[in-house]
Protein backbone atom coordinates (compact mmCIF):
# COMPACT_ATOMS: atom_id res chain seq x y z
CA UNK A 1 0.00 0.00 0.00
CA UNK A 2 1.18 3.52 -1.00
CA UNK A 3 0.72 6.51 1.06
CA UNK A 4 0.82 10.32 0.01
CA UNK A 5 1.90 12.86 3.15
CA UNK A 6 2.80 16.37 2.46
CA UNK A 7 6.35 17.34 3.35
CA UNK A 8 5.36 19.05 6.66
CA UNK A 9 8.96 18.85 8.87
CA UNK A 10 12.98 18.41 8.38
CA UNK A 11 13.18 15.22 8.39
CA UNK A 12 10.61 14.96 5.40
CA UNK A 13 12.67 17.85 3.70
CA UNK A 14 15.87 15.49 4.07
CA UNK A 15 13.83 12.72 2.90
CA UNK A 16 12.76 14.85 0.00
CA UNK A 17 15.96 15.71 -0.97
CA UNK A 18 17.87 12.55 -0.79
CA UNK A 19 15.48 10.28 -2.16
CA UNK A 20 17.15 10.77 -5.72
CA UNK A 21 20.42 9.81 -4.29
CA UNK A 22 18.90 6.22 -3.23
CA UNK A 23 17.20 5.73 -6.17
CA UNK A 24 19.85 6.77 -8.75
CA UNK A 25 22.68 3.99 -6.92
CA UNK A 26 24.92 2.68 -8.58
CA UNK A 27 23.74 4.34 -11.73
CA UNK A 28 27.39 5.94 -13.51
CA UNK A 29 25.32 8.81 -15.46
CA UNK A 30 23.97 10.35 -12.34
CA UNK A 31 25.55 13.81 -10.77
CA UNK A 32 23.43 14.24 -7.03
CA UNK A 33 22.98 18.18 -6.92
CA UNK A 34 24.52 19.97 -4.48
CA UNK A 35 22.36 20.11 -0.88
CA UNK A 36 23.15 23.17 -0.19
CA UNK A 37 21.52 24.73 -3.27
CA UNK A 38 18.65 22.04 -3.28
CA UNK A 39 18.02 22.97 0.06
CA UNK A 40 17.99 26.76 -0.31
CA UNK A 41 15.26 26.57 -3.03
CA UNK A 42 13.15 24.52 -1.49
CA UNK A 43 13.29 26.77 1.42
CA UNK A 44 10.83 29.37 1.90
CA UNK A 45 12.66 31.90 3.64
CA UNK A 46 15.67 32.04 1.07
CA UNK A 47 13.77 30.97 -2.48
CA UNK A 48 11.99 34.48 -3.80
CA UNK A 49 9.90 32.44 -5.48
CA UNK A 50 7.64 32.16 -2.50
CA UNK A 51 7.53 35.86 -2.34
CA UNK A 52 4.69 35.34 -5.23
CA UNK A 53 3.94 32.03 -5.70
CA UNK A 54 3.15 28.71 -3.61
CA UNK A 55 4.14 24.78 -3.94
CA UNK A 56 3.51 22.20 -1.73
CA UNK A 57 6.23 18.88 -1.57
CA UNK A 58 4.57 15.29 -1.57
CA UNK A 59 6.09 11.98 -0.60
CA UNK A 60 5.17 8.60 -1.40
CA UNK A 61 5.82 5.95 0.84
CA UNK A 62 5.36 2.29 0.50
CA UNK A 63 3.69 -0.14 3.87
CA UNK A 64 7.18 -0.11 5.43
CA UNK A 65 7.74 3.73 5.61
CA UNK A 66 10.38 3.92 2.74
CA UNK A 67 10.13 6.52 0.05
CA UNK A 68 9.43 5.72 -3.13
CA UNK A 69 8.57 8.61 -4.89
CA UNK A 70 8.41 12.65 -4.81
CA UNK A 71 6.85 15.41 -6.62
CA UNK A 72 5.80 18.96 -5.90
CA UNK A 73 2.44 20.87 -6.71
CA UNK A 74 3.13 24.42 -7.78
CA UNK A 75 1.46 27.52 -8.43
CA UNK A 76 3.65 30.10 -10.02
CA UNK A 77 1.10 33.01 -10.25
CA UNK A 78 3.98 35.66 -12.08
CA UNK A 79 3.86 32.77 -14.89
CA UNK A 80 0.25 32.95 -15.26
CA UNK A 81 0.37 37.12 -15.23
CA UNK A 82 2.73 37.05 -17.71
CA UNK A 83 1.49 34.90 -19.87
CA UNK A 84 -2.33 35.40 -19.46
CA UNK A 85 -3.14 32.03 -18.58
CA UNK A 86 -4.28 29.77 -15.36
CA UNK A 87 -1.81 26.74 -15.12
CA UNK A 88 -0.08 24.81 -12.55
CA UNK A 89 3.12 22.73 -12.65
CA UNK A 90 4.35 19.48 -10.99
CA UNK A 91 8.36 19.07 -10.70
CA UNK A 92 10.73 17.34 -8.61
CA UNK A 93 9.42 14.76 -9.73
CA UNK A 94 11.30 11.62 -9.12
CA UNK A 95 9.26 7.86 -8.65
CA UNK A 96 10.52 3.99 -8.87
CA UNK A 97 9.84 2.17 -12.16
CA UNK A 98 6.11 1.38 -10.74
CA UNK A 99 2.89 2.95 -12.49
CA UNK A 100 0.51 2.97 -9.66
CA UNK A 101 3.32 4.92 -7.32
CA UNK A 102 3.59 7.78 -10.29
CA UNK A 103 -0.01 7.26 -10.78
CA UNK A 104 -0.65 8.32 -7.07
CA UNK A 105 2.09 11.27 -7.06
CA UNK A 106 0.60 12.95 -10.15
CA UNK A 107 -3.23 12.38 -9.09
CA UNK A 108 -1.66 14.40 -5.92
CA UNK A 109 -0.10 17.15 -8.40
CA UNK A 110 -3.22 17.15 -10.41
CA UNK A 111 -5.65 17.11 -8.08
CA UNK A 112 -3.63 20.41 -6.11
CA UNK A 113 -3.46 22.44 -9.47
CA UNK A 114 -7.12 21.65 -9.98
CA UNK A 115 -8.31 22.91 -6.27
CA UNK A 116 -6.11 26.10 -6.82
CA UNK A 117 -7.95 27.32 -10.33
CA UNK A 118 -5.52 25.80 -12.97
CA UNK A 119 -6.96 24.68 -16.55
CA UNK A 120 -3.78 23.15 -17.23
CA UNK A 121 -0.95 21.00 -15.99
CA UNK A 122 2.40 21.73 -17.08
CA UNK A 123 5.83 19.97 -16.50
CA UNK A 124 8.26 19.03 -14.62
CA UNK A 125 9.75 22.58 -13.51
CA UNK A 126 11.70 23.26 -10.26
CA UNK A 127 10.00 25.35 -9.42
CA UNK A 128 10.17 27.74 -12.50
CA UNK A 129 10.70 27.84 -16.52
CA UNK A 130 13.73 29.73 -15.35
CA UNK A 131 14.96 26.87 -12.94
CA UNK A 132 15.99 23.55 -14.03
CA UNK A 133 13.46 22.13 -16.02
CA UNK A 134 12.54 18.94 -17.84
CA UNK A 135 12.27 15.45 -18.26
CA UNK A 136 15.34 13.83 -20.34
CA UNK A 137 13.58 11.89 -23.32
CA UNK A 138 16.74 11.16 -25.32
CA UNK A 139 20.42 11.06 -24.79
CA UNK A 140 20.69 8.69 -21.47
CA UNK A 141 24.67 7.46 -22.51
CA UNK A 142 26.19 10.31 -20.68
CA UNK A 143 25.84 12.29 -17.44
CA UNK A 144 24.38 15.55 -17.23
CA UNK A 145 26.19 18.89 -17.49
CA UNK A 146 26.06 21.68 -15.23
CA UNK A 147 22.12 22.80 -13.97
CA UNK A 148 20.58 20.12 -16.83
CA UNK A 149 18.39 17.41 -15.69
CA UNK A 150 18.67 13.62 -15.23
CA UNK A 151 16.17 10.55 -15.36
CA UNK A 152 15.68 7.08 -16.09
CA UNK A 153 14.18 6.44 -19.51
CA UNK A 154 10.80 5.17 -17.96
CA UNK A 155 10.02 8.23 -16.68
CA UNK A 156 8.36 9.23 -20.35
CA UNK A 157 6.78 6.22 -20.13
CA UNK A 158 4.75 6.74 -16.77
CA UNK A 159 3.65 10.86 -17.93
CA UNK A 160 2.42 9.40 -20.98
CA UNK A 161 0.85 6.49 -19.76
CA UNK A 162 -1.00 9.28 -17.13
CA UNK A 163 -2.07 11.24 -20.31
CA UNK A 164 0.74 13.60 -20.37
CA UNK A 165 1.78 14.93 -24.33
CA UNK A 166 4.21 17.37 -25.38
CA UNK A 167 4.44 20.77 -25.06
CA UNK A 168 7.84 21.53 -25.98
CA UNK A 169 10.97 20.10 -26.53
CA UNK A 170 14.26 21.64 -24.99
CA UNK A 171 18.01 20.65 -26.95
CA UNK A 172 21.43 20.31 -25.80
CA UNK A 173 23.92 20.41 -28.51
CA UNK A 174 27.76 19.40 -27.76
CA UNK A 175 30.20 20.98 -29.89
CA UNK A 176 33.81 19.34 -29.52
CA UNK A 177 36.62 21.26 -30.18
CA UNK A 178 38.31 18.83 -32.33
CA UNK A 179 35.65 18.53 -34.64
CA UNK A 180 34.41 22.41 -35.28
CA UNK A 181 33.59 23.58 -38.38
CA UNK A 182 36.80 25.61 -38.95
CA UNK A 183 35.12 27.74 -41.74
CA UNK A 184 32.42 29.23 -39.51
CA UNK A 185 35.04 30.10 -36.96
CA UNK A 186 37.12 31.92 -39.88
CA UNK A 187 33.81 33.70 -40.63
CA UNK A 188 32.75 34.47 -37.29
CA UNK A 189 36.09 36.39 -36.92
CA UNK A 190 35.69 38.43 -40.07
CA UNK A 191 32.03 39.14 -39.09
CA UNK A 192 33.30 40.55 -35.91
CA UNK A 193 35.78 42.65 -37.30
CA UNK A 194 33.20 43.92 -39.58
CA UNK A 195 30.79 44.84 -36.52
CA UNK A 196 33.78 46.67 -34.63
CA UNK A 197 33.49 49.05 -37.77
CA UNK A 198 29.72 49.61 -37.10
CA UNK A 199 30.74 50.06 -33.31
CA UNK A 200 29.37 46.51 -32.44
CA UNK A 201 32.40 45.55 -30.01
CA UNK A 202 32.50 41.77 -27.90
CA UNK A 203 34.20 41.83 -25.01
CA UNK A 204 34.66 39.48 -21.67
CA UNK A 205 34.20 40.62 -18.38
CA UNK A 206 36.33 41.16 -15.27
CA UNK A 207 36.68 40.75 -11.42
CA UNK A 208 36.55 45.40 -12.14
CA UNK A 209 33.54 44.88 -14.16
CA UNK A 210 31.94 42.02 -13.07
CA UNK A 211 29.24 43.65 -10.55
CA UNK A 212 28.44 46.26 -13.21
CA UNK A 213 27.87 44.09 -15.88
CA UNK A 214 25.21 42.05 -14.00
CA UNK A 215 23.11 44.77 -13.55
CA UNK A 216 23.47 45.63 -17.41
CA UNK A 217 22.66 42.07 -17.80
CA UNK A 218 19.29 41.95 -16.17
CA UNK A 219 17.61 44.26 -18.44
CA UNK A 220 18.91 42.66 -21.90
CA UNK A 221 18.27 39.69 -19.88
CA UNK A 222 14.07 40.57 -19.60
CA UNK A 223 13.81 41.64 -23.10
CA UNK A 224 15.94 38.79 -25.17
CA UNK A 225 13.70 36.30 -23.79
CA UNK A 226 10.49 38.13 -23.32
CA UNK A 227 8.61 36.28 -26.20
CA UNK A 228 10.12 32.91 -25.63
CA UNK A 229 8.08 30.27 -25.33
CA UNK A 230 7.45 29.53 -21.06
CA UNK A 231 9.98 32.35 -20.38
CA UNK A 232 8.69 34.37 -17.34
CA UNK A 233 10.61 37.36 -15.98
CA UNK A 234 12.30 36.89 -12.81
CA UNK A 235 11.58 39.32 -9.97
CA UNK A 236 14.32 41.56 -8.96
CA UNK A 237 15.20 39.35 -6.04
CA UNK A 238 14.74 35.78 -8.45
CA UNK A 239 17.44 37.95 -10.50
CA UNK A 240 19.79 39.06 -7.52
CA UNK A 241 19.03 35.23 -5.74
CA UNK A 242 19.87 33.71 -9.32
CA UNK A 243 23.13 35.97 -9.96
CA UNK A 244 24.29 35.14 -6.54
CA UNK A 245 23.96 31.35 -6.69
CA UNK A 246 26.07 31.78 -10.15
CA UNK A 247 28.95 33.72 -8.59
CA UNK A 248 30.18 30.25 -6.98
CA UNK A 249 30.32 28.75 -10.39
CA UNK A 250 31.32 31.70 -12.46
CA UNK A 251 34.79 31.57 -15.17
CA UNK A 252 34.72 35.15 -16.27
CA UNK A 253 36.37 34.31 -19.13
CA UNK A 254 33.44 32.55 -20.09
CA UNK A 255 31.05 35.62 -19.92
CA UNK A 256 30.98 37.86 -23.01
CA UNK A 257 29.08 40.95 -23.91
CA UNK A 258 27.96 42.86 -26.89
CA UNK A 259 28.02 45.94 -27.16
CA UNK A 260 26.95 48.82 -29.18
CA UNK A 261 28.73 52.39 -28.49
CA UNK A 262 28.99 50.89 -25.23
CA UNK A 263 24.97 49.84 -24.61
CA UNK A 264 25.06 46.34 -23.84
CA UNK A 265 22.66 44.40 -26.71
CA UNK A 266 23.43 40.70 -26.24
CA UNK A 267 25.12 38.53 -23.60
CA UNK A 268 26.27 34.72 -23.43
CA UNK A 269 27.55 33.02 -20.06
CA UNK A 270 29.02 29.63 -19.88
CA UNK A 271 29.92 27.86 -16.97
CA UNK A 272 32.61 24.82 -16.28
CA UNK A 273 30.94 21.94 -15.58
CA UNK A 274 31.68 21.40 -12.31
CA UNK A 275 29.40 17.64 -12.32
CA UNK A 276 32.65 16.76 -13.39
CA UNK A 277 34.09 17.33 -9.95
CA UNK A 278 30.69 16.76 -7.81
CA UNK A 279 29.90 13.39 -9.34
CA UNK A 280 31.51 11.42 -6.50
CA UNK A 281 30.32 13.91 -3.59
CA UNK A 282 28.49 11.69 -1.27
CA UNK A 283 24.38 12.74 -1.69
CA UNK A 284 25.88 16.16 -3.24
CA UNK A 285 27.30 17.73 -0.11
CA UNK A 286 30.36 20.67 0.20
CA UNK A 287 31.27 20.08 3.80
CA UNK A 288 33.60 19.70 5.26
CA UNK A 289 36.35 19.00 1.97
CA UNK A 290 34.50 19.19 -0.83
CA UNK A 291 34.02 22.67 -1.09
CA UNK A 292 37.76 23.09 -1.64
CA UNK A 293 37.45 20.32 -4.53
CA UNK A 294 35.32 22.55 -6.03
CA UNK A 295 36.78 25.73 -6.18
CA UNK A 296 40.50 24.06 -6.75
CA UNK A 297 39.46 22.06 -9.55
CA UNK A 298 36.65 24.36 -11.47
CA UNK A 299 39.79 25.46 -13.60
CA UNK A 300 40.41 22.24 -14.75
CA UNK A 301 36.95 20.61 -16.20
CA UNK A 302 37.03 18.88 -20.00
CA UNK A 303 33.96 21.16 -21.23
CA UNK A 304 31.69 24.17 -20.37
CA UNK A 305 27.86 24.78 -20.67
CA UNK A 306 26.26 27.87 -22.27
CA UNK A 307 24.03 28.39 -19.98
CA UNK A 308 22.60 32.26 -21.65
CA UNK A 309 22.92 33.46 -24.70
CA UNK A 310 20.57 35.94 -25.93
CA UNK A 311 20.38 39.34 -28.17
CA UNK A 312 18.13 42.46 -28.16
CA UNK A 313 15.75 42.08 -31.32
CA UNK A 314 16.86 44.60 -33.12
CA UNK A 315 20.32 43.32 -33.41
CA UNK A 316 19.53 39.84 -34.25
CA UNK A 317 20.61 38.30 -37.90
CA UNK A 318 23.46 39.97 -37.40
CA UNK A 319 25.74 37.32 -36.48
CA UNK A 320 25.81 38.41 -32.95
CA UNK A 321 24.39 34.74 -31.87
CA UNK A 322 27.15 32.78 -34.16
CA UNK A 323 29.90 34.76 -32.79
CA UNK A 324 29.09 34.26 -28.77
CA UNK A 325 29.51 30.39 -30.21
CA UNK A 326 32.23 30.46 -32.35
CA UNK A 327 34.52 32.29 -29.52
CA UNK A 328 33.55 29.73 -26.86
CA UNK A 329 34.71 27.00 -29.02
CA UNK A 330 37.97 29.42 -29.22
CA UNK A 331 38.22 29.33 -25.72
CA UNK A 332 37.58 25.84 -24.80
CA UNK A 333 40.64 25.27 -27.05
CA UNK A 334 42.69 27.64 -26.11
CA UNK A 335 41.97 26.22 -22.28
CA UNK A 336 42.23 22.59 -23.53
CA UNK A 337 38.92 21.71 -23.11
CA UNK A 338 37.21 19.04 -24.76
CA UNK A 339 33.80 20.29 -25.80
CA UNK A 340 31.32 22.81 -25.01
CA UNK A 341 27.40 22.15 -24.40
CA UNK A 342 24.72 24.94 -25.92
CA UNK A 343 21.75 23.75 -23.25
CA UNK A 344 19.07 24.23 -23.16
CA UNK A 345 17.84 25.74 -26.79
CA UNK A 346 14.46 25.62 -27.56
CA UNK A 347 13.18 23.71 -30.69
CA UNK A 348 11.20 26.54 -31.71
CA UNK A 349 14.41 28.71 -31.36
CA UNK A 350 15.36 28.16 -35.00
CA UNK A 351 18.31 30.89 -34.77
CA UNK A 352 20.12 29.13 -32.30
CA UNK A 353 19.71 25.93 -33.33
CA UNK A 354 21.44 27.15 -36.64
CA UNK A 355 23.87 28.81 -34.68
CA UNK A 356 24.72 25.62 -32.71
CA UNK A 357 24.69 23.24 -35.98
CA UNK A 358 26.59 25.79 -38.32
CA UNK A 359 29.91 24.63 -35.64
CA UNK A 360 28.99 21.38 -36.51
CA UNK A 361 27.24 20.90 -33.19
CA UNK A 362 25.41 17.54 -32.41
CA UNK A 363 22.11 17.54 -30.69
CA UNK A 364 22.69 14.48 -28.09
CA UNK A 365 19.89 15.34 -25.41
CA UNK A 366 16.40 16.00 -25.59
CA UNK A 367 14.33 17.17 -22.82
CA UNK A 368 10.71 17.40 -22.67
CA UNK A 369 7.90 19.55 -21.01
CA UNK A 370 4.63 17.83 -20.61
CA UNK A 371 1.26 19.33 -20.45
CA UNK A 372 -2.39 17.73 -19.65
CA UNK A 373 -5.93 19.34 -19.65
CA UNK A 374 -7.45 19.25 -16.56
Amino acid sequence: MITIAKVTNKKDKKDFINFPHELYSGDKNYVPELYLNISEVLSEKKNPFFKHSNADLFLAKDDKGKVVGRVAAIKDNNYNEHHDCNVGFFGFFDVINDYEVAKQLLDTAYNWVKANGATQILGPTNFTTNDTAGILVDGYDSPPTVMMTYNKPYYSQLLEQYGFAKEMDLFAYIIPTDEVNEKSLRLATMLQERLKKKGITIRTSTKKTKKSDIQKIKPVYLAAWEKNWGFVPPTDAEFDHLAEGLNLLLDLRYVYLAEHEGKLIGFGVALPDINEITKDFNKGKLLPFNIVKLLTRKSKVSLIRIILLGVLEDYRKLGIEAIFFANYIKAAKENNLKAGEASWILESNTMMVQAAEKLNGKRYKTYRIYSKAI
